[in-house]
């Protein structure tokens, strides 16, 4: 009895944990961006997407896996040659997808392989028909024929390549070497060829500017010239009129020599004076004209004096009418009346004020010794021109 319930419980155990373990594998849970692929009794069934299933226990298997998210693969740099037989490394980044899980699980034992494989093949076929210049500057040619290859060989894996990008492209050292003297000869060549540039722009303006210059600096001295010209001719003109007009006689000219002696004599390594030949008629004129007599020594006597000198003093005199001098005499005694008139007004002004007269206030007005007079005269009417005072003579 005992040995029948101890067999009865081991069995209710076993089944209890058999239900349990097809429980288990009766239920599957996909996560997002992933599908299952199942197989019943070895041959395909279902694929399985994102959510809940069920599976038949122990018939139904998960076969593999697939992430349904673009991946991104980096290969390793591939030694690829060029069609001027250079051996260069490139390093490529594959981005791609999988759109039909079941065909990359049954078409391709390994999709990854396969496509880095075809990468390879592929790049050295588009890289061989190129230089190495055509490599280089080519990125964008080179990654549209990876593609276009790639997408045609991994659609039937049921894989789109969506993108392919080379990394880098590394050509060997001793061409790295030449390509930067060559680079450098070229900026080189740049930098010569706009600096020559810029020293012709430069040397064309400058000379430009010198050209204007030349110009309006040559316009300027013609203008100043013809300026200066116009205003020493004014002045020899006005000069020449006012000589013809003042007619000059022997006298002014002796003047003029007197003058002139003193700069001739002024100069600290003058030794030798230049004296002209008229100089002793100039003397002799200077001698005449400051009361000297003809005839005697040192005077020389010229015929016409007399009437030369009657003649040039009628003409001063009219000269003198007309331009409107006064005679000395007249101007001093109009002076002395204007005097006496002021001083008869200022003395009426006091009288009339009140104030009786005081003979030593006016005597401190008055120069010392000078007596003040017994009567003031008597005033005499003003005149409108009494207050104003002498005209100039006109020159």
């Amino acid at each position: 009895m005992e040995l029948a319930t101890i067999i009865g419980w081991v069995v209710l155990l076993a089944f209890v944990i058999f239900v349990i373990t097809a429980l288990f594998k009766m239920v599957r849970v996909v996560p997002q961006a992933t599908a299952l692929i199942i197989e019943r009794l070895g041959r395909y069934q279902k694929t399985f997407d994102p959510g809940l299933h069920w599976l038949v226990p122990f018939i139904d298997k998960v076969r593999a896996g697939v992430d349904l998210r673009e991946q991104v693969v980096s290969f390793p740099p591939q030694p690829v040659i060029t069609s001027d037989n250079l051996v260069v490394e490139i390093d490529t980044v594959i981005y791609f997808q999988v759109t039909e899980p079941k065909s990359a699980v049954y078409e391709i034992s390994n999709y990854i392989t396969g496509i880095e494989q075809l990468t390879v093949t592929t790049l050295r076929n588009v890289v061989g028909s190129m230089d190495l210049e055509q490599t280089l500057t080519s990125r964008d040619q080179i990654n549209g024929q990876l593609r276009g290859v790639l997408d045609e060989a991994t659609g039937r894996w049921g894989v789109r390549v969506n993108r392919v990008e080379l990394k880098s492209i590394e050509p060997p050292a001793s061409v790295q070497g030449a390509m930067e003297q060559q680079m450098r000869a070229e900026r080189d060549r740049r930098a010569a060829i706009l600096t020559a540039e810029g020293v012709k722009q430069s040397q064309i303006l400058t000379a430009e500017g010198e050209k204007q210059s030349q110009i309006l600096r040559a316009e300027g001295d013609a203008q100043s010239a013809i300026l200066q010209a116009e205003g020493e001719a004014r002045a020899i003109l006005q000069v020449f009129e006012a000589i013809h007009q003042g007619n000059p006689d022997p006298k002014l000219l002796a003047y003029q020599y007197l003058q002139m002696l003193p700069e001739i004599a002024n100069g600290s390594s003058s030794k030798l004076w230049v004296v002209p030949t008229e100089f002793t008629a100039a003397l002799g004129s200077i001698a005449k004209g400051f009361g000297g007599t003809p005839g005697t020594p040192g005077i020389p006597t010229e015929p016409g004096d007399d009437e030369d000198d009657g003649g040039a003093g009628a003409a001063l005199s009219s000269a003198l009418g007309q331009s409107g001098l006064q005679d000395p005499g007249e101007a001093l005694a109009e002076a002395r009346r204007q005097a006496e008139a002021a001083t008869a007004d200022a003395t009426s002004s006091g009288t009339r004020s009140g104030s009786p007269f005081d003979p030593s206030v006016e005597r401190g007005q008055r120069p010392a010794g000078e007596q003040p007079p017994t009567a003031p005269p008597s005033p005499r009417p003003r005149t409108v021109g009494d207050d104003e005072p002498p005209t100039t003579p006109q020159q």
